[in-house]
């Protein structure tokens, strides 16, 4: 029976996908983390919010209202932390991102952004943000990003490292990259070719198109309209309907959003061994036996 068992070990690249804490680049890319974090927290300003419920659901909130909730250096700085947070929280099952203030976020705070003007910090920030939205992305939580009001920039970007996009009726996404004379920075040109096809991706950036709630979800780039603008109310409805995804035991719920990971980014025989792998863990388990033997009442 064991030799029936064995699989080949697994790829640096599927390691890389499934290992917490793991950083996507390193000195050898010319990436000196420690040193780009000495310099973002001289741009104070917000904070990122995480709350963790009992029915494993977290909220994470950009928080700064006052800039329509744009990225302070610190904020940056603390989204690390909150993603390393939710990557080490083994009770968590889905993951709601939203914005204070009826708004989601207008991308980076323009100081920060003027200060760090060089090509240098440029792609500096680049692969820390890419770093950051990658794991995010990576999480074993069914995430949901809720866009009221503005998603610009790189709270455009933002969004696209979710599953799933819910907007207000009142709400609009633009990637407005091209009038700042750059490209999106945070993985999200990559992640939106994903989601909608490289066509109308490109029409997107290159048109720094204004999209509201019919268009983007005419374009697939979100699964619903919330029917309330209510900043309280639209929060609810987002965790109701985050809820239907996220029923039954962590692990379970866990395990398949890993299977889905792999079969997005890796290729077809490690995606397969990280299921094969992922059923391991789970066939003769708790869950796996208490479903069975239920099942097994309903048919007598």
């Amino acid at each position: 029976m064991a030799s029936l068992l064995k699989t080949s070990s697994m790829s640096v690249r599927t390691k890389l996908i499934h290992q917490t804490g793991l950083s996507l680049y390193n000195t050898s890319h010319g990436f000196h983390e420690e040193e780009l974090k000495t310099k973002l927290q001289e741009f104070p300003g917000g904070s990122i919010d995480l709350q963790k419920k009992e029915n494993g659901i977290g909220i994470l909130t950009l928080n700064n209202p006052s800039k329509r909730n744009a990225f302070s250096g610190v904020m940056m700085l603390q989204l690390l932390e909150k993603v390393t947070e939710l990557e080490n929280w083994t009770e968590g099952k889905g993951l709601i991102v939203h914005g204070a203030k009826n708004t989601f976020c207008s991308g980076s705070d323009l100081n920060a952004v003027k200060a760090l003007a060089t090509p240098e910090y440029g792609v500096a920030l680049c692969m820390f943000m890419q770093n950051t939205l990658t794991r995010l992305m990576r999480l074993p939580l069914i995430s949901v990003a809720l866009v009221q009001g503005w998603a610009l920039g790189g709270g455009a970007e933002f969004i696209t490292a979710c599953d799933f996009r819910l907007m207000t009726r009142e709400s609009e996404i633009r990637f407005v990259h091209k009038e700042m004379g750059i490209v999106p920075s945070w993985g999200g040109a990559t992640r939106l070719a994903e989601i909608i096809g490289s066509r109308p991706a490109l029409k997107v950036l290159s048109g720094a198109l204004k999209l509201d709630s019919e268009q983007a979800l005419n374009l697939g780039m979100v699964d619903e309209v919330l029917q309330s603008s209510d900043g309280t109310e639209c929060l609810e409805e987002a965790q109701e309907w985050l809820k239907q995804f996220v029923q039954g035991p962590p692990e379970v719920i866990r395990a398949l959003k890993k299977s889905v990971s792999s079969g997005k980014e890796l290729c077809f025989q490690e995606a397969l061994q990280t299921e094969r792998d992922l059923v391991g863990t789970l066939w003769g388990g708790p869950a796996n036996l208490e479903a069975i033997a239920r099942k097994g009442k309903f048919h007598k």
